[in-house]
């Protein structure tokens, strides 16, 4: 449980931000549409701080509606690209399943929800995707390269992000951090994520199995591989660029990997988080 609380924490940090973000620019819009008797937010104290019909105060009206319309914009890109993204890979999977050994994978691991997909390809493929439910996705040819233990090891693994929703978490943090870029703590939040729910899906293939040999052994057969596959917001890849982290892990248990964070990052995004908040109070 060591790396899934860690989790918690690294996901806690980018939610708080984007938390804060929804709030402001849900108070802001509420105030456009309904009036300011009551939705007061920092949006509408940067432009109180000027005297209206000057030229600041229009600048700055300027600047506030343009990162507001820029921040619906970008969530209503991703929103969009997601649901394209995720009809064309069904699409392509659909033309691609090989029902035979789909039944067949799903029957040998006892998966009710018959949530594994088996593909006809010469790629190593093993992968999680979907925001709301989650499938596993595996190639002919990985399935053909990994024994009965190592294979077990990539289903308990994939298994793990089903169960923890990683995939709508990547997702959401990837929407903060690129609304928010201009503070460093919701790029760090997204990055390190990534890298720790790769650790907590291994720590939970090695509790299943009880032995962490088989993911080992599948990693290193997997090392000098890549995915055909694109990877976006709503893929999980078993092999990706977290290997060398895993790999890490597996050889020293004990050895707890830096996140480096700079101080000036956690300065800048703690003031703009206090900032917002003292603002939220007492406007």
């Amino acid at each position: 449980m060591l790396w899934r609380n860690k989790s918690f924490f690294v996901l806690g940090v980018g939610l708080c931000f984007g938390m804060v973000l929804c709030i402001q620019l849900g108070l802001y819009l509420a105030n456009i549409l309904f009036g300011p008797t009551f939705f007061d937010n920092i949006f509408q104290f940067c432009i109180r701080i000027f005297k209206k019909g000057t030229v600041e105060y229009y600048v700055v009206l300027l600047l506030v509606n343009t990162y507001v319309v820029f921040s619906i914009l970008v969530l209503c890109k991703k929103i969009i690209q997601q649901v394209v993204n995720t009809n064309r890979l069904k699409k392509k999977i659909g033309h691609l399943t090989n029902r035979e050994k789909t039944i067949e994978m799903n029957q040998r691991f006892n998966r009710s929800g018959r949530d594994i997909i088996v593909i006809n390809s010469n790629e190593l493929i093993a992968l999680t995707f979907g925001l709301r439910n989650p499938f596993i996705l595996l190639s002919t040819n990985l399935i053909k390269m990994l024994d009965k233990t190592e294979l077990e090891a990539v289903i308990y693994h994939e298994t793990a992000h089903q169960k923890y929703h990683d995939t709508l978490k990547i997702f959401v943090l990837k929407m903060i951090y690129e609304v928010m870029w201009y503070i460093p703590l919701t790029k760090w939040a997204y990055k390190n994520f990534k890298i720790i729910i790769e650790l907590v899906a291994d720590e939970y293939a090695i509790t299943r199995m009880g032995s962490e040999l088989g993911l080992g052994s599948a990693l290193l057969k997997l090392i000098n591989t890549h995915l055909d596959y694109k990877t976006n917001s709503l893929l999980v890849p078993f092999a990706d660029g977290t290997i060398d982290y895993r790999l890490k892990q597996l050889i020293e248990p004990y050895y707890t990997l830096p996140f480096k964070l700079q101080i000036k990052s956690i300065i800048i995004s703690v003031n703009v988080m206090i900032l917002s908040i003292i603002l939220m109070i007492i406007v």
